[in-house]
């Protein structure tokens, strides 16, 4: 059958098929079992960046490159399966942005969604749309699509950051734009910490109407995520599969924080042992806190803070830890869910 496999070939339909290529056709039932598949097949590939060697690779970079010249200073973190294609996943892209003191990476904007994940430094910042924030450790940023965004480090030490965005998928839909603002940094119209007053406390503003795709809180940070995660540990109700799992969210509706990519924070206790799962958001794991080991597919990773892995779709993964590990993670769930195609599946 076509559905498994291409109908048996003859010399008769050999012959129609080559007429035909030339004219630009393909018959479905030779390529059928190649593009719809009984269940996803990907190029992508379990791996584990670690973040010394990673760390090593930056630092030597800054000595060759300014953030200035680069635009962005960013090692990209190339999934093995896919090498030559920018991409971690094959819907989203991540990176490793280096910006050292005294450095600005200038102001510009595009069509793509982003997120930054503080890894290394404090005191850092980065201005999206007229606002600063101070970058911490563990913060999550959002850089909304065409919204102006420039980073600086004021600080003594070196910013590390990671970067994630959604660039194959406005790749996929041929929607790639991008602009260069007339200076270096954007000027500053509103107060540190102005969106996180105004939608970061459970209020909004009396007269405040959206339905904007992407969170007007633009910095979430780690210190509220990581109380979040502490006061629920101490109910002891374990997820089988993700200990406690938290997902970033849009304050004007209760949705995912972003359109394309769905951000997470997970807390897994020491001794923890978790359930089988896989699901078909291939997502991206940033190591927080704590040490411990997933097994992806069969194949173990060992992981401790900072390390970077990713987990393939439809993968079978476990982690186990030994100590009180907190990831953060993101994934294209919420495109998938909005396009009916999400599915997920707990072991026993």
């Amino acid at each position: 059958m076509s559905l498994e496999n291409a109908p048996e070939n003859t010399d008769e339909r050999s012959a129609f098929y080559d007429r035909i290529a030339d004219d630009n056709f393909t018959p479905l039932w030779q390529v059928l079992s190649n593009i719809i598949t009984a269940e996803p097949q990907s190029g992508c590939r379990a791996h584990l960046w670690p973040y010394s060697k990673a760390r090593e690779y930056l630092l030597e970079s800054g000595q060759l490159i300014t953030a200035k010249e680069a635009e962005r200073r960013v090692l990209i973190l190339e999934n093995p399966g896919m090498r030559g294609l920018s991409c971690i996943t094959t819907s989203l892209y991540a990176g490793l942005q280096l910006v050292l003191p005294d450095e600005v990476a200038p102001a510009h904007r595009h069509s793509q969604s982003a997120l930054r994940f503080v890894i290394e430094g404090s005191g850092g910042h980065t201005t999206v749309n007229g606002e600063k924030t101070t970058m911490e450790v563990g913060d999550f940023v959002i850089t909304p699509p065409w919204a102006w965004h420039d980073h600086g480090n004021k600080s003594d030490e070196p910013m590390i950051w990671l970067d994630g965005l959604d660039i194959p998928i406005v790749s996929l839909f041929d929607t790639s734009f991008a602009d260069r603002y007339q200076e270096e940094t954007q000027p500053l119209t509103k107060p540190d910490g102005d969106s996180l007053a105004r939608y970061g406390t459970n209020m909004l503003p009396v007269d405040y109407h959206s339905k904007s795709i992407v969170s007007p809180i633009f910095s979430y940070p780690f210190e509220r995520t990581r109380e979040a995660l502490e006061k629920l540990k101490q109910k002891d109700e374990w997820d089988a599969c993700h200990g406690i799992k938290l997902r970033y969210i849009n304050p004007n509706d209760g949705g995912y924080a972003m359109p394309t990519i769905a951000p997470f924070m997970q807390l897994l206790p020491s001794g923890f042992s978790t359930r089988r799962y896989r699901s078909t958001d291939a997502t991206v794991f940033s190591v927080v806190e704590g040490s411990g080991v997933s097994i992806i597919n069969g194949e173990s990773f060992s992981w401790s803070p900072r390390d970077t892995f990713v987990v393939p779709s439809h993968q079978w993964v476990t982690h186990e830890t030994s100590e009180d590990a907190v990831l953060f993670s993101f994934s294209d769930r919420v495109a998938q869910e909005k396009l009916g195609l999400w599915r997920e599946q707990r072991g026993r």
